[in-house]
This record gives structure tokens, C-alpha cells and sequence, in this order.
């Protein structure tokens, strides 16, 4: 059970992503990241879009389908020699190199939960090479995930990272922040792509994305990104494409209405 006080915290953090304009989403899953951090302790987080492709049943699956398409850390954080840890994770999830922490994330898929690691594994996974090699050796001692439904096939997943173990309340904090927020959920699926395509939108055009959720014209865009005005409307064209509208106006009911 929360405390009034908390309560009202979040409360206030749900109208400060209410006054980010929509074309800055990045900046306000930076701010919903951060402030989240500040209530619970954590020293990171991140978030990332998942996607099924495919229901499981071609052999065997233990993630059933599902892979990570996308991910947003909030702090960068030293990388290893590969790709650096969270992208390597990523990629060992879409190879299906399981460990029993990937596992978490499929109970009750498809549901609104939590899940956490000192709560949920026991506690002889905390001497494996695994958790040293991507928790231990940052000095995260806990973390704890929020995961969404956003309908049958994609999910929204929001990743706290502590140098002490959670509580419960912190945990209970976390779901009633993310849970009151099925639109600013969809927002972020749709700006980084998986909602819409089996691959997240490339770094130019998420930029590109962004400007068009503003008021800004072709040649503004163009400007902007260095870009010529041709080449911008081809982005653009490519862009309506992949999210099924035709126009501008289509594009931006996709973020203002249509709730999935």
C-alpha cells in the first residue's frame, strides 16, 4: 500500500508527461526513467519494446515467439568488449541462450506484472558467471521489471536497477506509476518502431519521426537534418508506409487516438 505522499508523487509525474509534446517522447521516457530512478533508489533503467513473431510452436521455445526489438537505456554505462551489456543481453534473448532470468518476463505474458531478481530466482543464481557478468560487476545488487501489454503481440517492459535489494513498496510504486500509463506505453512503441514493423525504425528515420510530430514543413525537416528536401520526402513517404496512413494527419491520430 502506498503512502499518500507517494501517491501524489506519481500523480505529479503523470501530468509532467502529459505537458511533453508528442514528438518529444524521447525526452520524456528520459524524464519518466529518471524520476522513477529518484523514487525507488535505482541507479539505472531502461526500456525496452518487445514483439512476438510467431507463436512458439516451431520446436521448442521457451520464450514462446518473443523477442526484444528495441531498448533505451537512461545512463550509459561501460560497455563490454562486444556491444556493451544491455545490447548484449538483448541479443542472447533473441538467440535463445536462456538463462533462468530471460524465463521471468513469460509469466503471465500477455498480463500487467512485475518481476524481480532478488524476488523471484533463487538465490544461487546470484553466485552464477551470468550475474556477475551483467548485474554483479556494475554493482547492481537488485532489479525489477514492469511489464505491459499493449495487445497480443507487443509488450512494453520497464527495467530498475539497484545497489540494494527493493521493497516490496518500492516494487508496488513502479506498477502503480507505469500501469496508469497505457498511452505514454504506445507512444514509445510507436516512436521506436516495433508496433509497426518487425525491425525498430532506423536512427534517421526516428529523427525524421520526431520532426514530423511537430509543426515543422518538408524543408524545415530537410534543414535539420542536413538532408535534401527530396531525399526527406522519400524518408517521409517510407515512413507513412511502414505505419499504414497516408498522410500526416493519419499519422498523427496514431499517437492522439486509436487506443489499442
Amino acid at each position: 500500500m502506498l503512502t499518500d505522499q507517494r501517491q501524489d508523487d506519481v500523480h505529479r509525474l503523470w501530468d509532467e508527461l502529459a505537458d511533453f509534446e508528442v514528438g518529444r517522447a524521447d525526452v520524456a521516457l528520459q524524464h519518466l526513467m529518471q524520476r522513477l530512478c529518484d523514487m525507488v533508489g535505482a541507479w539505472n533503467a531502461t526500456w525496452g519494446g518487445a514483439i512476438r513473431l510467431g507463436d512458439g510452436s516451431e520446436g521448442e521455445d521457451p520464450l514462446r515467439g518473443w523477442r526484444v526489438a528495441v531498448t533505451r537505456l537512461l545512463h550509459p554505462i561501460e560497455a563490454l568488449p562486444e556491444e556493451g551489456p544491455f545490447k548484449d543481453l538483448q541479443l542472447r534473448w533473441n538467440r535463445r541462450e536462456i538463462d533462468p532470468s530471460f524465463l521471468l518476463p513469460m509469466r503471465a505474458v500477455g498480463e500487467f506484472r512485475t518481476y524481480a531478481l532478488r524476488r523471484d530466482l533463487p538465490e544461487a543464481w546470484f553466485a552464477s558467471p551470468f550475474y556477475d557478468a551483467y548485474y554483479g560487476r556494475f554493482g547492481t545488487l537488485d532489479a525489477a521489471w514492469v511489464g505491459f501489454p499493449i495487445n497480443s503481440d507487443a509488450e512494453s517492459h520497464f527495467g530498475f536497477y539497484s545497489r540494494a535489494v527493493l521493497a516490496e513498496e518500492d516494487v508496488a510504486l513502479l506498477a502503480y506509476a507505469l500501469r496508469g500509463l497505457k498511452w505514454f506505453h504506445r507512444q514509445v512503441m510507436l516512436t521506436s518502431g516495433p508496433l509497426i514493423a518487425k525491425a525498430p525504425l532506423t536512427p534517421t528515420e526516428r529523427k525524421v519521426l520526431r520532426l514530423l510530430l511537430t509543426k515543422a514543413s518538408e524543408k524545415n525537416i530537410a534543414d535539420q537534418l542536413g538532408l535534401a528536401v527530396s531525399t526527406t520526402h522519400q524518408r517521409i513517404v517510407a515512413l507513412f508506409r511502414k505505419f499504414g496512413v497516408r498522410s500526416r494527419a493519419e499519422l498523427m491520430s496514431l499517437w492522439l487516438s486509436h487506443p489499442l
